[in-house]
């Protein structure tokens, strides 16, 4: 009984001295959570694996959306954008609205606008327009992605976005063949500055823009076609429109005197000074236009450079109808030749007495030039090193068009040796077509007439589809 007596403290000790034991280790453990609680490295660890982990599945899905839209089934599914994730790399650049004045030789263009549906143009093509090759399951890009300024911009990292995000405007579109050299186009472009926005004040041009901004003019010239030039740039109001903050442009059609009655054709240009409609001295788009009066404020015809030979006539209005230039042009030059009388002006612009146009041909698109565009408050700039780079490239443009003249200019001069065969000629003798009066020829519809055609063409329609 002793010993079992004795067995029994022993034990009953042992049990005591664990307990203890195991208070004195629960509150070792309750410090040390404490210790571990108030350390960030394990939330440091934890968002660094779910970091890791989101990258991971980003990864692969930047990998699907690469390789193309995952197949399931056999059905293709649409590809998603993934949220939070921006598919641009220079987002995080600053940007500011800036007009460029610009220069283009429009021999090989299309127009200037994409529009057009032709390639290749001046300003902007479709970016995202593809089409589907079927049996190679693969895109080619639009042949309007050729558009040269956009080329250009992308190019040179200029533009952070697509035509629809730049807010782009331009002061006019000129036709296939024509020339300018103060085209005006605005669209929000990348900027070295924090602070953007529309300052157009002589501190903020002289102080800032020259000092601290990008060289546009410098930039985007030596990626352009040795035929479109950017003359000079300026920043622009942010609610500034190239097309409706535009007061006045100024075109000039160059030609060759020969025996066109100056005298003449200079009065008939008077009459069309002012503000008239001009339906008859245009292409009519009833679909898209309804009112074709338009102001002239200036037409005047003037030798070149002094010269006895070339002149042009300047013509300075508000704004034009399509192909408006061409149409005026083209009946002075008739009263020029002595072919119409300059009564003719007056009977066109008349169009109660004159409802429809009669059919002539426009006059020759080359010699046609934007020359001018007039905004208020606006001073376009450029950096003393773009104008000389800008200088001698118009200087060598100039000299190498001089030397294909003269090319041709030798083959004038050996054609002089060469003989005529008579009995050829006397076999093949043109005839010469008489001229028919203006006012006598087969005219075009009216705007009335289109515009009841329009209508009926489009209750048409409707009717089928329901």
């Amino acid at each position: 009984m002793e010993n079992q007596s004795e067995l029994i403290i022993e034990l009953r000790s042992k049990l005591s001295s664990s307990e203890n034991r195991v208070k004195e280790l629960e509150a070792a453990h309750a410090k040390l959570a404490s210790l571990v609680s108030s350390c960030i490295c394990h939330k440091v660890e934890e968002n660094f694996d779910s970091h890791l982990s989101d990258k991971n599945m980003l990864a692969e899905k930047m990998e699907k959306l690469k390789q193309g839209n995952s197949v399931e089934n056999g059905k293709r599914k649409p590809k998603k954008r993934l949220s939070g994730y921006s598919f641009n790399p220079m987002n995080h650049h600053s940007q500011r609205l800036v007009a460029l004045k610009i220069m283009y030789f429009g021999q090989r263009f299309y127009g200037f606008a994409s529009e057009a549906q032709m390639e290749p143009t001046v300003e902007f093509g479709s970016r995202n327009y593809r089409i589907r090759v079927e049996k190679r399951r693969n895109y080619i890009q639009s042949p309007l992605f050729r558009s040269e300024l956009f080329k250009a911009l992308e190019k040179t990292r200029l533009v952070l976005g697509d035509k629809k995000d730049l807010q782009y405007s331009r002061c006019g579109r000129t036709d296939k063949g024509v020339s300018s050299v103060g085209q005006v186009v605005a669209l929000l472009l990348r900027s070295k500055l924090k602070e953007h926005g529309g300052n157009t004040s002589e501190e903020f041009v002289d102080k800032r823009a020259e000092e601290e901004e990008l060289d546009y003019v410098r930039i985007l010239n030596g990626a352009l076609p040795n035929d479109i030039r950017v003359m000079g740039w300026c920043p622009a109001p942010d609610n500034f429109s190239a097309r409706f903050s535009c007061l006045s442009r100024e075109y000039r059609y160059f030609f060759w005197r020969e025996n066109l009655n100056i005298l003449e054709m200079e009065s008939s240009c008077k009459r069309l000074i002012g503000e008239h409609d001009f339906r008859n001295f245009c292409k009519m788009d009833a679909a898209n236009v309804h009112n074709y009066k338009r102001r002239i404020t200036s037409f005047d015809i003037c030798p070149c450079n002094g010269s006895d030979e070339l002149w042009f006539m300047r013509i300075k209005g508000s704004a034009f109808l399509w192909h408006q230039v061409r149409c005026m042009v083209a009946v002075l030059f008739l009263i020029g030749q002595g072919l119409e009388s300059p009564d003719v002006v007056d009977a066109l612009l008349d169009v109660e007495k004159t409802p429809r146009k009669p059919q002539y041909k426009m006059a020759p698109e080359i010699p046609l030039v934007l020359r001018s565009c007039e905004f208020e408050g606006l001073n376009f700039m450029c950096s003393s090193d773009s104008r000389r780079a800008l200088q001698l490239h118009l200087e060598k443009e100039c000299q190498t068009y001089k030397l294909q003249a003269a090319i041709f200019h030798q083959a004038l001069l050996n054609l002089s040796t060469i003989q005529d065969d008579v009995s050829i000629t006397s076999k093949t003798k043109k005839k010469v077509s008489s001229h028919v009066p203006l006012m006598s020829r087969p005219t075009e519809p009216s705007y009335n007439e289109r515009r009841a055609k329009l209508l009926t063409y489009a209750l048409s329609k409707k009717t089928l589809q329901e």
